[in-house]
């Protein structure tokens, strides 16, 4: 029996080589050894992941764009485990973003984007932005009266792009131009079913494809490169006799099994949540939201989901009047926002690449620009105030302040900790 399930697995690898393909990227991949907890949100992005394709492709077979809402309410009440499925993947929605950016929060901690790796973060960046515009594709779908007036809002920031700066187009034209491209994105002159249409195949079919072909992209520059760590030590430099790098363990069967164990305890966690609080308040379900699209009725605060917090508080707290009006400014400054973060391997100058070993300015500038972030955040999904939008104006200086200042100029400052040619196994 043996031999010929080993003959099976020998004349399939002849013609797919499976099991190459798993030695190279699992029992011969060797990362190292000093992965702390941060390491795992990696692999529950790919939990999430997996748990959004398979409820997704479940709820496509009970939802219908030509009846939104109502279809939504018979998946919640009529569907068999329908209220289930449809909360896994609501829940599951704010923990992709969740882990991704503790996942990115590490990245830019330990400096992982630093050579040889930046294809790596440019990857895990363009995974981020299909992440966002999956996110608010499959915001709109419910056809609530927050995805309705929240739709209403970001599709019209098509308009706001200065189209006059570009050569031979007027102010007027360029406002043609804006016009004609959000009824364009809308699919029709207001928001209707052709928006939902539209939404629901870039949801279901076109982002997905994308997503997943970047995240088996981002896996494989990855393992060609090797994993960083705490110590932003290359573990490729010391090697045995046998080429195995001394301070490197083969990913399975050690971090398959550990990480097994920190995907039961993510689940748990995961599923508390959904049993018990999946409206998260109103942070992960907005109450809106669960009344019907009603174009005649604005909800008394407009906000975004509370991942899209921070560059929602941008956006509004951008007042600036000079060439370009405010609204086209607040669209510069959350679009910059973004973009900027697929600058930081060029833009970090310091020769140390762990936070461990940086000096105190560093330390205290990414401390300030985590709660920066986190306050950017909340100020995001609360209602405008001028004491919010002053703090708001502050936190947008200080985000770009972040990369443009701190990343490239901090190491003259300071005073770095002496690297370890070998990889420790605590903090330092």
């Amino acid at each position: 029996m043996m031999g010929m399930i080993n003959r099976t697995i020998d004349w399939v690898d002849a013609r797919l080589p499976v099991v190459e393909a798993f030695r190279k990227h699992m029992s011969e991949y060797y990362a190292p050894k000093n992965f702390n907890i941060l390491y795992y949100f990696g692999v529950f992005s790919m939990v999430v992941l997996v748990n959004q394709l398979l409820t997704g492709i479940w709820l496509t077979m009970f939802y219908s764009p030509s009846d939104a809402f109502a279809s939504v309410e018979y998946i919640m009440r009529d569907v068999q485990y329908g209220w289930l499925i449809r909360y896994l993947h609501a829940v599951g929605a704010s923990a992709f973003f969740a882990v991704v950016y503790i996942h990115m929060f590490r990245g830019l901690m330990y400096g992982s984007y630093k050579p040889p790796r930046e294809l790596v973060w440019i990857f895990g960046m363009l995974i981020y932005v299909a992440l966002m515009a999956e996110g608010f594709l499959g915001y709109v779908l419910p056809w609530g009266n927050m995805s309705y007036w929240g739709a209403q809002v970001i599709i019209s920031l098509a308009g706001a792009v200065p189209y006059d700066m570009l050569p031979f187009i007027n102010d007027a034209e360029g406002k043609e131009i804006g016009e004609a491209l959000v009824t364009w994105v809308r699919g029709d002159y207001l928001l209707s079913e052709a928006t939902i249409n539209k939404f629901f195949a870039l949801h279901v079919v076109a982002i997905p494809l994308v997503l997943v072909a970047l995240v088996v992209l981002h896996i494989l520059a990855l393992h060609e490169v090797g994993s960083n760590n705490p110590d932003g030590v290359e573990i490729k430099q010391t090697k045995d006799e046998n080429g195995i790098p001394k301070d490197g363990i083969a990913f399975h069967p050690y971090y398959t099994v550990k990480d097994t164990m920190g995907i039961v305890v993510f689940m748990a966690v995961f599923l508390t949540v959904v049993f018990f609080f999946p409206d998260g308040g109103g942070y992960l379900l907005e109450r809106p939201n669960f009344e019907p699209a009603n174009p005649l009725k604005t909800p008394a605060h407009i906000a975004p989901v509370w991942y899209y917090g921070p560059y929602y508080a941008m956006l509004r707290a951008t007042t600036l009047e000079f060439i370009f009006n405010s609204k086209t400014w607040g669209l510069i400054a959350m679009g910059g926002a973004i973009v900027i973060l697929f600058l930081v391997p060029w833009l970090d100058r310091h020769p140390v690449k762990s936070i461990r070993y940086k000096g105190w300015v560093s330390k205290l500038a990414m401390a300030l620009f985590v709660v920066d972030f986190l306050v950017l955040g909340y100020l995001g999904t609360q209602p405008a105030t001028e004491l919010k939008k002053s703090i708001a104006q502050l936190g947008t200086i200080y985000y770009f302040a972040y990369f443009l200042v701190v990343l490239p100029f901090a190491h003259r400052f300071e005073k770095s900790k002496p690297v370890p040619e070998r990889v420790t196994g605590g903090a330092h």
